[in-house]
Order: structure tokens, then sequence, then C-alpha cells
């Protein structure tokens, strides 16, 4: 089996393929690349290969919405066209003709009156969204080639007809390769949700502390520069949307970007992936990195330590992005000044209060069971992300957990 670093399981590959003209799609926002593997290759993975379709089980365990009042929506896309599952278990193109006399589809799945829900999941690529108490609103548009695509619900933005419904949701990529899925909080995190395989084992990721969500809002609401995140009891922004709306400093990293500069213009980082070492130097104002390859990279802004994009930019090319990943978790975790070695893989030393952090990704790791959340793109770093894979899955389970 490959390195993690190596597999196609691009977040900015998967979104070109979903989003189309999808204008409402984040930016950043389905399966990242695992940058490091920090376990190794995982020679003792099994070989086998996932057959057929995959049941899909929802679970309500809410205790604040009852079964009628949960919608599920799995859409993505498969062989390249944008489709959606229907309540019985096959996939449809995306159509024009779908959009109803308000303007919007309704791609909705009820739960069963009770109890648990058993969907019947084929090979595609996607999300699970979940909808509490209204439905969600998806517009099929045409891209620029006339293709039909679909508007994602963006809930950080307010002029979105779903800014005011509560909901979130799951990625997965299930194929011949096997299912690969997590929870992701990278755009924003409102319901307390986990996510399961059977197969090669039982694995489940995902999973809030009792009280959980609350103290994560609690959290976020006590920094002052993270408080404006906090929608209600809605949801929270992820900082790097609440940047683009303007409710979030453009320069909030700036110090410690400049700290990390200043540090490494007179010593060495080293970066450590599957490729091998990397190290590197500020010279000038770029940060320049030899070893298996040589790679460099100017000074980012926030935006692109938030979104681990622009200059911080990750190709799937298993040098320059590797690199880039492993750099993005630290300025996100503001180990890099304090570690000439990276990654960082002790949590202990993610996101000290004395040092500008990511608080809302920080927020987000302390509600969870196991530790494990998304909170921004390369939080896989390390294996930090609530992700899981199997290559011989037998059933894949979303829980909606107590609020």
């Amino acid at each position: 089996m490959a390195p993690r670093h190596q597999r196609d399981l691009s977040r900015r590959k998967l979104l070109t393929a979903l989003a189309g003209a999808a204008v409402a799609v984040p930016a950043v926002a389905v399966i990242a690349p695992h940058a490091l593997a920090t376990k190794g290759s995982e020679e003792g993975a099994p070989k086998a290969a996932a057959t057929g379709a995959l049941p899909l089980t929802i679970v309500n365990n809410s205790g604040s919405f009852t079964n009628s009042s949960v919608r599920v929506y799995v859409v993505g896309n498969q062989d390249g066209r944008q489709v959606r599952l229907t309540p019985e278990g096959t996939l449809a193109p995306i159509s024009l003709s779908d959009n109803g006399a308000d303007g919007f589809t309704d791609y909705s799945i009820p739960l069963s009156g009770s109890g648990e829900t058993t969907l019947s999941l084929p090979y595609m690529s996607g999300r699970i969204y979940v909808a509490l108490g209204d439905k969600l609103k998806f517009k099929a548009v045409a891209d620029g080639n006339g293709n039909a695509a679909l508007q994602y619900p963006a809930g950080w933005v307010t002029s979105d007809p779903n800014y005011t419904v509560l909901h979130d949701c799951a990625e997965f990529t299930y194929n011949a390769a096997g299912m690969f899925c997590n929870t992701t909080m990278v755009d924003m995190f409102s319901v307390p949700m986990s996510i399961g395989l059977t197969g090669a084992k039982d694995q489940t990721t995902g999973t809030l502390r009792d009280g959980g969500r609350a103290q994560a809002f609690a959290a976020v609401s006590r920094i002052p520069e993270f408080a404006p995140l906090v929608v209600d009891d809605r949801r929270i922004i992820a900082p790097g949307h609440g940047l683009d709306s303007g409710i979030f400093a453009k320069d909030y990293f700036a110090p410690y970007i400049d700290e990390v500069w200043s540090t490494y213009t007179g010593k060495d980082l080293t970066v450590t992936t599957n490729a091998g070492a990397f190290t590197g130097r500020v010279r000038g104002d770029r940060f320049v990195f030899g070893g298996p390859a040589s790679v460099s990279f100017d000074r980012p802004s926030t935006r692109d330590v938030l979104f681990c994009d622009g200059r911080l930019a990750a190709p799937n090319d298993g040098t320059t992005g590797p690199v880039a990943a492993v750099l993005g978790a630290g300025f996100n975790r503001s180990t890099l000044v304090s570690n000439p070695a990276q990654p960082t893989t002790d949590p202990a030393a993610f996101y000290r209060s004395s040092q500008l952090t990511n608080h809302y990704s920080a927020a987000i790791h302390a509600a969870t069971q196991d530790g494990k959340a998304y909170g921004f793109a390369f939080d896989d770093v390390a294996d930090f992300a609530s992700y899981i894979q199997d290559t011989a899955p037998t059933g894949a389970r979303l829980t909606l957990t107590r609020f």
C-alpha cells in the first residue's frame, strides 16, 4: 500500500471534481492528502478490494431532534459527473430540471420513523450532509461547459440560503480501493457527529466528549479575535472563512510568520516526510529547502496559513506538497519556532496559549474523545485528523451524537 502522502486523495483534486460551477463550495473542503505517515507504510494492511454497494447506516442519537426532523443528503461525483444518492440506493445525475418552483432541488433522504436508517452506497466520492429541523437548499446550475453542477451549502456566508439551517457534513471516497472518510470542521463546526467503519477492523472517529459541543463554542468565544466566528448556538465558522467575510483579522498570524522567518534566517529547519528529510533556511525573503528535491516558499499571509494554500499550496507531487503540508500544520499549531525538527508529533506542544495559534482548531480537538479533528486542511499531518479508512469495508456508520 502506498504511503498516505502519495495517495491520490487530494482535497483540491476531489473538490474540483465535486464543484464544477458550484460557486458556494469552499476553497478547501473535501478529503485532504495525508502529508506524512508517521506509522510507516502500513505493510500489514489488508489487500482485499472493496466490492459492490456499501451499507451506510445513519444513527440519530442527537437527543434534541427526532428522526422526522433529520434529513440526509449524499451528493458528490462518480466518473467525472456530479451525482446524488436516491433513497433507493441508486445514483442519479444532477439535472437543472431538478430545481423546483422555489429554485432549489430537494435531494433529501428521510430517516426511518424510528431507530437506525440504512442506505446503500455505491462507488462515489462526496459528502454526507445532515440537516436538522429544516431542509437544505441545493441549487442545480450550469457550469462553464454547460453541464449540470450543484451549489453546495456555505454556512459561513450570511447571504447563503442555508445560513439559518442547522447542518453539517462528513466526507468520503468509496471505490474499489476501499472507503476513505472523515468528519470535517475545515469550513465550520455545527453538528456533533462521528463516523465509523467495519471491515478489516472496527473504527470510529469524530466522537465528541460529553458536553464537547458547548465546550468548543465557549472556548472560541473566550478568545476576542475568534469570538465573532461563533454564530449564536448554530455554528462556529472556521477563521479562514471568517477572514474572507471580514470578521477575522487578515494579519492575525503576521507576528508569528515574521518570527518563523526571523528564527530560520540564522538556523536550519528540518522537515521529514516519506520522501526523506528536507533542510531549509530563509534566504532573502524565501524559505529554501534542499534534500530529496529543492523546494522553496515565499513568506505566506495569514490567509495562506489558514487555508494551507496560496504560498503554502501543496501540490500532490510527493516533494513540495508534503513539505508545504507540514509547514501549514506547524503554523496552525504554532510549533515551528519551538521545534526545528518538524513535524511535531506531541499534541501537548500544539496550540500553546502563550503563542498566536489557531484557537478554533484547538477547541475542536479538545472537544473530541480521541483528540482528532479536521480543524484545518492539513490537520492530518502526523495523523491528528478525524480520518479513517478500510480497504475491505463491510459497512459505514454516521452517528449524530448528543448535543
